[in-house]
């Protein structure tokens, strides 16, 4: 790229800035602002400093796009807030709260009024209206329902070196911290998984899923190897 082809290029995208701005959009940073040609922003949004919008990118009105944002061939819903995050290929519906440092990889759907947190990975699944996973979880492959709980370090085993699996997790759902859910598997209405827990078999609705083993406590053991420190 010539400088010339430079300037000019940056000339349009100034312009696209500071015609969002005369439409109603809120920008933060006119000179940081980085969209392609063909990207809808409503009036009402917000975009920050070191924001990027590429392809059919649609970001809809009270929508939040906070700093350091990058967000392409994606739809944004009414008033959902986006901090530091990329988004690929999704789909977010309303009033949800993204990031910070969240990463939704391709054909990735979320309802409405959901919470994906702090580094959470979604890649090709669905998150149903209400559910949360508030931070450090993979959700791969999957179609989690509504009002969906996922604690801390989840993981969706979804790939067994060969193939992707899929898993179903319904509607009322609470997964406890730590836990992997081995793909395919289907954890039913309203059920709970123990923090810790590694499943392997479908959970049914309303039952308590339990796959770890029981604690054992070896006396006396650091001492006998020579590791104990008082």
């Amino acid at each position: 790229m010539t400088l010339e082809e430079y300037r000019k290029k940056e000339e349009a995208r100034i312009r696209r800035a500071e015609a969002l701005l005369e439409a109603g959009v809120i920008v933060e940073d006119i000179h940081t602002l980085y969209i392609e040609e063909g990207v809808v922003v409503e009036a009402g949004a917000y975009l920050g400093p070191c924001v990027t919008l590429r392809g059919k990118t649609v970001i809809r009105a009270g929508a939040y796009i906070g700093q350091n944002s990058r967000i392409e061939d994606s739809e944004v819903g009414e008033d959902t807030h986006v901090e530091s995050s990329v988004i690929l290929e999704s789909r977010i519906g309303s009033g949800s709260n993204i990031g910070p440092f969240a990463y939704l990889r391709p054909h990735s759907v979320i309802g409405d009024g959901c919470k994906i947190g702090d580094f959470v990975e979604v890649k090709n699944s669905n998150f149903g209206d209400g559910s949360k996973s508030a931070h450090l979880t993979y959700i791969g492959d999957a179609d989690v329902g509504e009002n969906v709980n996922l604690g801390c370090g989840v993981v969706f085993v979804n790939y067994d070196g060969r193939e992707k699996h899929r898993a179903t997790v319904g509607n009322g759902v609470f997964v406890g911290c730590n836990a992997n859910l081995v793909s395919p598997v289907t954890v039913g209405d309203g059920a709970y998984v123990a923090a810790g827990s590694t499943v392997t078999e479908d959970i049914p609705e309303d039952a308590l899923g339990i796959a770890r083993s029981r604690q054992t406590n070896l006396e006396g053991w650091a001492a006998k190897k020579g590791l104990y420190r008082k």
